[in-house]
């Protein structure tokens, strides 16, 4: 399943195909294949009609799993992947890293200024600069307190110089927003602010449901001989549910008869009991199929 949603968000360019080995009609495997190994030939002129080549081999269509993210305007089996190219901000996130990285690992901090006599010869070249910068300002252990001449020169900081003032946070957060904001997900999967359970839900609802169905459905199409048959995949589980919520909501659906009591056991990762495989309504708890029997309704 990773290998199938890393294909379609980033190497197979929105396209990512697996190959079933069955044997006498049962399936034994699924193997995905790597997006470079992968190429689809169009059939002439048509927008229908096509190849999949794995390792320059044809492959019909029909005979592999090929699934699709943001299929293509004209060829609609063809995915397309996200459009907006993310080099630049790569680029500037790698840039903020190394100007953070150079910050933090100064000998200056903050940046110095240090005011000389320059009509002293001593100071005059660059020899005698960095002499100066030896013998006065350099010292082995950090915080130590400097002892200079007075007279000779004068020490004064330069500010503001610090991530802060510089924004590079701002525009690291600036920049994960936006790769979050293209690939649909919450800012704070990215590092960016605190999880958000609203937000979560949501994101399991549109982005990732959008690609589960797309995945259930070319498994059933291709995968499933039986036509009273399908795949499901629980996308519920994914969401973010504290046992109260959990609680409440299966102890309404038992009473109404719509669940049993394994299938609530079974969502908070109790095992299977023997008699609670019932669907039983709020009146006693009998089986649904007993609520007409009861006595007070025989007249």
């Amino acid at each position: 399943m990773t290998n199938i949603i890393m294909n379609l968000l980033l190497y197979g360019k929105g396209n990512s195909v697996v190959v079933p080995h069955t044997y006498n009609g049962i399936i034994q495997s699924l193997e995905p294949i790597a997006a470079n190994r992968v190429q689809f030939e169009p059939k002439g002129n048509s927008y229908r009609d096509y190849s999949i080549l794995i390792d320059g081999k044809a492959r019909r269509p029909e005979d592999v799993l090929h699934f699709v993210f943001n299929p293509d305007k004209y060829y609609l089996w063809k995915g397309t992947g996200i459009n907006v190219i993310l080099q630049d901000l790569v680029q500037s996130l790698k840039q903020a890293a190394v100007t953070e990285k150079a910050f933090m690992e100064s000998k200056w901090k903050p940046s110095l200024i240090v005011k000389v006599d320059a009509l002293t010869e001593e100071f005059s070249g660059k020899e005698g600069r960095q002499k100066l910068l030896e013998e006065y300002v350099k010292s082995a252990n950090v915080g130590e307190p400097w002892m200079i001449p007075a007279d000779q020169f004068s020490v004064e900081q330069v500010r503001p110089l610090t991530l802060a003032d510089l924004a590079i946070d701002k525009n690291i957060e600036l920049d994960k927003r936006t790769v979050a904001s293209i690939f649909g997900v919450p800012p704070f999967l990215l590092g960016v602010g605190e999880f958000n359970k609203a937000h979560w839900n949501h994101f399991v609802e549109t982005r990732l449901r959008t690609l589960i169905l797309g995945i259930e459905q070319e498994m059933t199409k291709k995968l499933i001989i039986n036509p009273n048959w399908y795949i499901s995949l629980n996308y519920w589980s994914l969401k973010s549910y504290d046992m109260a919520e959990i609680t409440s909501v299966f102890t309404a659906y038992g009473d109404r008869g719509w669940v049993a009591g394994n299938e609530a056991r079974d969502r908070i990762g109790l095992e299977w009991k023997e008699g609670l495989d019932e669907y039983k309504v709020l009146e006693n708890y009998i089986p649904i199929e007993d609520s007409g029997n009861q006595s007070k309704l025989n007249n």
